[in-house]
């Protein structure tokens, strides 16, 4: 285990941003993570722990350690008539194990194909697209206690998931590493294919009868058609979380604008597309210095070049006044601002 110096963290960001870290360290196994937490004193100093660092904005240089999770390895842990527990260590990429999953014929995460980031990070978001978030197919995580080193298991309930949440994310911030995420897989999925666009394109694409890999597709040939790959132009992908209204406000908002796009979420709320939100105000394909909101996808902001974190954050920060300005709705970051 290597800790390094003043590091730079362009590579290790999907925005591209140009920070220092002070302290900089690669973790590929269990028994690495443990033994830097025991021995190094981490409750004692700033600590950023990275994936895929694709939903990360880093405004500054990070005086503190960056630990770069980096532990790989897929495993099937567990087998019945209707399901297969799959383990993944945190440092795989999530779409490769999706694909996996697809490879395997197991059904569960294929709405959730081509989401950037790595394995660790997917329970802390609870992520989610066209329907599906993680708690549905989650079983249970290993996660290192920073402040001694031991292991620690969650299961579902243990992780308190919510949109785009988790314990991870309130309660128990600053205080675990995942290490480890075991799903469990259906040998018979369900799909679902009523949200976005999925049903029209396996129409399209002539499928009258979907299959794991045939929705999989679908969600990737969407996902390429509106967003951009964070290689090519630096994104985090969506910026912003989709905000929730009561029920009362969304029946006014619709009388006002018949084209409003909601869904409904818990506690008889409506969720409200962000994107279609911020389109309204104007800010679908304009660009402010060198970053803007993509021309496709109004939800990704994304460096032009050259852009720094302050210049993203001030962008976003002028798109959701914009919002409340015009619809009197709050939205607010799904990407982690450090």
């Amino acid at each position: 285990m290597n800790i390094q110096q003043n590091i730079s963290l362009k590579a290790y960001n999907t925005f591209g941003i140009d920070v220092k870290a002070k302290e900089f360290v690669v973790i590929n196994s269990m028994d690495e993570l443990c033994i830097l937490c025991a021995a190094f004193n981490l409750t004692d100093r700033k600590i950023l722990v990275l994936g895929g660092g694709s939903n990360l904005l880093l405004t500054k240089d990070f005086d503190g350690m960056v630990i770069k999770m980096s532990l790989k390895g897929i495993e099937m842990v567990g087998e019945n008539d209707d399901y297969v527990w799959v383990k993944c260590m945190a440092g795989e990429v999530w779409h490769d194990f999706v694909m996996y999953s697809i490879a395997n014929n197991l059904g569960g995460l294929e709405n959730l194909s081509l989401i950037p980031g790595c394995v660790g990070a997917a329970p802390m978001q609870n992520i989610g697209a066209y329907g599906v978030e993680i708690k549905d197919t989650f079983d249970s995580l290993e996660a290192v206690e920073i402040a001694t080193g031991e292991v620690v298991s969650f299961n579902n309930k243990d992780c308190n998931f919510g949109y785009r949440e988790s314990i991870f994310k309130q309660e128990a911030k600053g205080r675990y590493i995942i290490a480890s995420v075991t799903f469990r897989l259906s040998k018979k999925p369900v799909f679902n294919v009523s949200y976005g666009a999925i049903q029209q394109t396996l129409a399209k694409n002539g499928i009258t009868t979907p299959t794991v890999k045939a929705v999989s597709d679908a969600v990737i040939s969407i996902r390429k058609s509106k967003l951009p790959d964070p290689a090519v132009l630096g994104n985090a992908g969506s910026f912003f979380k989709n905000p929730e209204i009561p029920q009362a406000d969304f029946n006014q908002l619709k009388s006002l604008y018949p084209d409003i796009v909601g869904y409904p979420a818990s506690n008889g709320c409506i969720k409200i597309a962000a994107g279609w939100l911020i389109e309204q105000c104007g800010w679908k394909g304009k660009v402010v210095g060198n970053t803007g909101s993509h021309k496709d996808q109004a939800l990704v902001l994304v460096n032009y070049g050259g852009a720094t974190g302050n210049e993203i954050w001030q962008l976003a920060l002028d798109i959701k006044n914009s919002v409340m300005d015009k619809f009197g709705i709050t939205i607010n970051p799904e990407v982690n601002i450090v």
